[in-house]
């Protein structure tokens, strides 16, 4: 599996309800989800990002509160991948339930920046900033991880492996 975008970065402590504002979740379709995703703390971010882009961040991604509408919002966003230097540790399982795949990787976090083009290879962990041509390394996915992610998440990898 690969990723390749335009970076969006952010700080530290991007939590949930900056992801989603709670003032969206009546409608809880990933459409809905995404058209609102990042405004508050990026007010254009709906209307720039594009199928692939990836978002870069310091420290602490996704706290706040356990709701998997902030991954969700992500994913439907058509973003392919959040590196960032931690992340709180109930959105890094919601995010990989639902097939966004995150990277923990702090000097990635730090070095790339806003508008950078990145190429990411989740079986090696490699992230490179065809910008500067510089490379990073994170810890790949494991094996189940990335079939995980292949299918979409938890719940179609289960239907997949049951025939449902």
């Amino acid at each position: 599996m690969k990723a390749k975008g335009s970076v969006f970065k952010y700080g530290d402590n991007v939590d949930t309800d900056v992801i989603i504002p709670a003032r969206y979740l009546n409608d809880s379709s990933p459409k809905s989800l995404a058209a609102h995703c990042m405004e508050d703390i990026d007010a254009d971010f709906p209307k720039r990002v594009k199928q692939g882009d990836i978002i870069v961040a310091t420290k602490n991604f996704g706290c706040g509160s356990s709701r998997e509408h902030a991954p969700i919002a992500i994913k439907a966003s058509g973003i392919s991948c959040v590196i960032a230097e931690t992340f709180a540790r109930i959105f890094y399982r919601n995010a990989i339930n639902i097939g966004l795949p995150i990277l923990e990787c702090p000097q990635a976090a730090q070095a790339i920046n806003a508008g950078d083009e990145v190429e990411i290879d989740f079986t090696t962990g490699k992230i490179t900033n065809n910008r500067n041509g510089e490379t990073y390394q994170a810890a790949p996915f494991p094996a189940f991880m990335q079939e995980i992610m292949a299918t979409g998440g938890l719940v179609e990898r289960t239907r997949a492996k049951l025939g449902a």
